[in-house]
C-alpha cells in the first residue's frame, strides 16, 4: 500500500481505487474526449475501426511471445521501431501485489523492439481484442494503440499491429530502475499468474529461441538462476489448425 500511496502522489482516492483494482482484477472503463466536449467509452471499441473487417496483427514482446492464449493463423518474427522493451511496470496483479510489487515488461518510447507478430482472423478480431484488454489492462497501465511493425520476410513487410505501450503517467510506471532494484522486485514478486522470476526467465528463453540477446534482461535472468536452460523455459506457440 505504501508504494501505491507514493505513486499516486498521496491522493487517498486514487490510492484506494488502485488498491481495489489490484485486488479485484476489475477492468476500469477507458474514456477519451470526443468532439463537442463529450466523452466516449472506448473500453469495447476496436483500436482501428477502419480495418475492423481485416485480419488483426498483434505485436508480442513479453509473455504473449510464449503464452498468447488466443487463436491465431500465423506467427512471424517482427520488429517495432520507435519503442523498446523494458522492465518498467510495477505489477500489482499478475506477477505481484500492491504490498509486494513485481516488475513486468512494457514498451517504452525510443529504440527498437524485436518480438513476435500474430495474425488473427477477422472473424475473431473482436473477441481477441476483448481477451487482450482483460489480460493486459487490469489496471490500465498500458496505452492500447496501432503501430506499424516490420514482419521478418523476404522482403520485409510493413503492417499495422495492435500494441500495448506503457503509460508513463500511470502510477505503476517504474521508469529506469537499477539492476539491483529490478532484481529485488522480480525476486519478491508473485501474483495471480505466478512467480515474477518465471516470467522473466521464460521471456528471455523466448528471445533466445529467436536468436536475440538483450543484455539487461539476460543479466537479470543469469542472476536469477545459473542452472535453468533458458531456451527450454518458453514453449513455442503454434498457429491454429
Amino acid at each position: 500500500m505504501a508504494l501505491l500511496s507514493l505513486k499516486s502522489g498521496g491522493n487517498p482516492v486514487l490510492t484506494a481505487r488502485l488498491h481495489h483494482t489490484a485486488l479485484t482484477g476489475a477492468v476500469p472503463h477507458v474514456r477519451r474526449l470526443a468532439r463537442r466536449g463529450q466523452f466516449l467509452d472506448i473500453t469495447s471499441m476496436d483500436p482501428n475501426a477502419f480495418d475492423s473487417a481485416q485480419d488483426l496483427w498483434v505485436f508480442a514482446y513479453g509473455s504473449l511471445m510464449w503464452r498468447p492464449e488466443f487463436r491465431f493463423v500465423e506467427r512471424v518474427e517482427a520488429r517495432l521501431v520507435g519503442a523498446h522493451r523494458a522492465l518498467c511496470v510495477y505489477s500489482f496483479v499478475h506477477r505481484g501485489t500492491p504490498e509486494r510489487p513485481g516488475l513486468v515488461l512494457g514498451l517504452d518510447r525510443g529504440g527498437t523492439c524485436r518480438g513476435i507478430a500474430y495474425r488473427v482472423p477477422a472473424a475473431e478480431r473482436a473477441s481477441t481484442i476483448a481477451y487482450l484488454r482483460a489480460r493486459e489492462q487490469v489496471t490500465s497501465v498500458y496505452r492500447e494503440c496501432t503501430r506499424p511493425i516490420w514482419l521478418k520476410r523476404d522482403p520485409e513487410q510493413r503492417v499495422p499491429a495492435l500494441c500495448y505501450m506503457v503509460d508513463r503517467g500511470h502510477v505503476q510506471y517504474a521508469g529506469r530502475l537499477t539492476l539491483e532494484q529490478q532484481l529485488h522486485h522480480v525476486r519478491q514478486g508473485h501474483g495471480q499468474s505466478g512467480a515474477n522470476r518465471d516470467y522473466v526467465i521464460a521471456t528471455v528463453g523466448a528471445l533466445q529461441q529467436l536468436g536475440y540477446r538483450e543484455t539487461a534482461l539476460h543479466r537479470i535472468a543469469e542472476r536469477l538462476t545459473a542452472t535453468t536452460d533458458l531456451a527450454a523455459a518458453a514453449t513455442v506457440a503454434t498457429p491454429a489448425a
